[in-house]
């Protein structure tokens, strides 16, 4: 469940602890694809065209980063086809599809004439 709110028109996200978790794994995942290019964080914000502070919210997974800029940096480390990657092999998705071509319909209920 994702909650958003707006405190001095700032918009502030609250996400569940599991969905921060991804983030936060997700954004050291891309900290560390930077670190085995050696690209220091000012290489890739001017490549990405955002500021350090940004990339530093990246790096930590910051909910209030915008996902286009994520696929900015990506594209400046090589990863953006990573990218596509994100939902391709929807096991669940398939399963709940598969499941659903194999309910059979009903027969008709049948109409009784009434004799008058």
């Amino acid at each position: 469940m994702i909650f958003l709110y707006k405190i001095n028109n700032i918009m502030k996200i609250v996400l569940l602890p599991s969905t921060l978790k991804v983030l936060e794994e997700f954004g050291e995942n891309i900290k560390l694809a930077r670190l085995r290019r050696k690209l220091s964080s000012e290489q890739v914000a001017e490549r990405a065209n955002i500021s350090r502070s940004t990339l530093w919210l990246i790096e930590k997974g910051n909910p209030g980063v915008a996902i286009g800029t994520y696929l900015q940096v990506l594209f400046v480390l090589g990863l953006e086809k990573d990218f596509l990657n994100v939902a391709s092999d929807d096991k669940l998705g398939r399963k709940l599809q598969d499941a659903k071509l194999l309910t059979k319909k009903r027969a008709p209920k049948k109409i009784t004439q009434k004799s008058e």
